[in-house]
């Protein structure tokens, strides 16, 4: 029973806090409502059994405990003292109630409680670092040290910055509510950000031993879907969806059984998804050619070429040089030129990128893919020193052990 109830957490626990937060109008009130219904959880399932429908029972268990913390505290005896909380509880049915879980997955994919939550911790009157940040602890559950470390701050710094935020959100008044047409382009650039960060830490954690969170991935592509039918022909969101899918087809080529990380051009292609890569490919198209297209759009592109092509030597490095061109222009950033500068060093030879690559090396001081790169072309060129000398710098910023293992498997194949 507690491994289903461990995988009932890591499944459905944020589905269960962004319900509740509606319910309860407050983050810290959710958050201690979910801690304890999963408590309640662990000690009357096993001896009661599993419930018909546990998302049901865990909200409406939690929404009981929220009550009686606020009875306790403020010593209500009477519903007439809270009628928010009153109204609140009416809202969700009791737990027995078969249909409950039916009618909520029924339910237009605009009432998504979580998508809801995204733009509510999006919203402009926060900082947009906050704003990301707040999200991927609240909405998506990443641990406060996870987020401290993508963002290269301290812990304490990431931590005090999610409280702040959270108790502008509470003086402030800001409804848990997807917002309408008017206000949802100022909050648009962070939400996409947002489910962008979730995707990269599950399609390639940004630290310890596992490659990829999966979960975390399929999270993120569904939040990216219900976006979309919430804004439907949005070039950008479907940029996004776009790229999130084309890179998630080749999930299961992207490491061996061991967990040892396989490059791009080494993968074994037949494993890659041919329908979801269709499918991120045939949206690239479309966002393409609405106006008002950028960058999600520009790397969808990108990644359909590469997903596209038969064999890796057969990848069209002329096309995909001047898509990144166009990357550059609208989103002009050292990864991206570092990007361009590989995808040269395809189409022209290892020293043409490694000419364009030097000097992106100060701009990026913690970025291990920038030395990464720079070694590859390094040992393609024959420089077996230098090559050896960028790996040991990759490898020693790598976060990620598998990172770390390929680089080093690298620099041991160049000998000495």
């Amino acid at each position: 029973m507690i491994t289903a109830i461990d995988e009932i957490y890591r499944r459905d626990s944020r589905r269960v806090f962004s319900i509740l937060v509606r319910l309860l109008g407050s983050l810290e009130a959710a958050e201690e409502a979910l801690h304890d219904a999963f408590v309640a959880a662990t000690e009357q399932w096993p001896a009661q059994g599993l419930p018909a429908h546990p998302v049901a029972w865990l909200v409406s268990t939690g929404r009981f405990k929220a009550i009686d913390r606020i009875r306790r505290q403020t010593r209500i005896v009477s519903w007439d003292s809270a009628p928010e909380l009153a109204e609140a509880a009416a809202a969700v049915p009791d737990e027995q109630a078969p249909s409950w879980e039916q009618q909520w997955d029924a339910r237009r994919d605009i009432e998504d409680d979580r998508l809801r939550l995204i733009f509510t911790c999006c919203h402009p009157s926060l900082a947009e670092e906050a704003r990301i940040a707040l999200t991927l602890r609240e909405v998506c559950g990443l641990p406060t040290e996870a987020i401290a470390s993508a963002f290269l701050i301290p812990t304490p710094t990431l931590a005090q910055r999610i409280v702040r935020s959270k108790a502008k959100i509470r003086a402030a008044g800001i409804p848990y509510e997807v917002p309408g047409p008017a206000d949802r382009a100022s909050r648009m650039a962070s939400v996409l950000r947002v489910i962008y960060l979730v995707f990269n830490e599950g399609y390639s954690a940004h630290a310890g031993t596992a490659t990829q969170h999966i979960e975390l991935a399929d999270e993120a592509i569904r939040l990216a879907r219900l976006l979309m039918s919430l804004m439907p022909g949005e070039p950008e969101v479907m940029g996004l969806l776009a790229l999130m899918q084309l890179h998630h087809a080749r999930s299961a080529a992207r490491c061996t059984g061991a967990g040892d990380l396989v490059p791009l051009d080494e993968q074994d292609r037949a494993r890659w998804d041919r329908e979801a890569i269709a499918e991120g490919a045939a949206l690239a198209e479309a966002a393409l050619r609405q106006r008002g297209f950028g960058p999600y759009a520009l790397q969808a592109a990108i990644a359909a070429v590469h997903a596209e092509a038969a064999h890796a030597t057969s990848t069209d490095w002329p096309q995909i040089v001047g898509l990144y061109d166009a990357l550059l222009r609208a989103e002009p950033s050292p990864v991206v030129a570092l990007n361009r500068a590989v995808a040269v060093a395809m189409r022209d030879g290892p020293e043409a990128g490694l000419e364009l690559i030097g000097p992106l090396l100060s701009a990026l001081p913690d970025y291990h893919l920038a030395p990464a790169a720079m070694a590859d072309l390094c040992r393609r060129a024959g420089r077996i020193e230098a090559a050896r000398e960028h790996y040991r710098a990759a490898a020693a910023l790598a976060q990620q052990e598998p990172e770390r293992r390929f680089l080093m498997r690298r620099l041991t194949e160049l000998g000495g």
